[in-house]
């Protein structure tokens, strides 16, 4: 009787290794692109241009949208939405905000919206 509640135990063991190591969880699908960006950004509206080659932009995520915080005085982009384009990477989707493709590695931006710009080329 021990015998068999060993080999039991050990089956349950390795059935719960086996389940909690499946690999078909996309990558994408955990935000792995939620985090800080470094690199070159951009703003400008009609009165002002901000420019810096060391910038940063703080991604994160509220519900189904995405919110875009930028150092240096550049206004924030928020309640950005998006869909899956290939492999792992995102694309802004939906009216006034468009122009943004994120992956885990990598923010290229390129907005307009209500007479204001921003630009990012970003890595991590």
């Amino acid at each position: 009787m021990k015998k068999t509640v060993q080999i039991l135990s050990m089956l349950l063991i390795a059935l719960t290794v086996m389940v909690s190591c499946k690999k078909d969880t996309d990558p994408a699908d955990r935000d792995f692109f939620v985090g800080t960006y470094k690199g070159s950004v951009s703003y400008r509206n009609g009165e002002s241009t901000i420019t810096s080659t060391d910038g940063k932009v703080t991604v994160s995520k509220v519900g189904e949208t995405y919110n875009f915080y930028f150092g240096n005085n550049i206004p924030d982009i928020t309640g950005v939405k998006f869909e899956k384009s290939g492999d792992n990477t995102y694309v802004s989707v939906g009216s006034g905000v468009t122009g943004i493709t994120i992956d885990a590695s990598t923010l290229k931006m390129l907005v307009s919206k209500d007479g204001q710009t921003w630009t990012a080329n970003c890595t991590r």
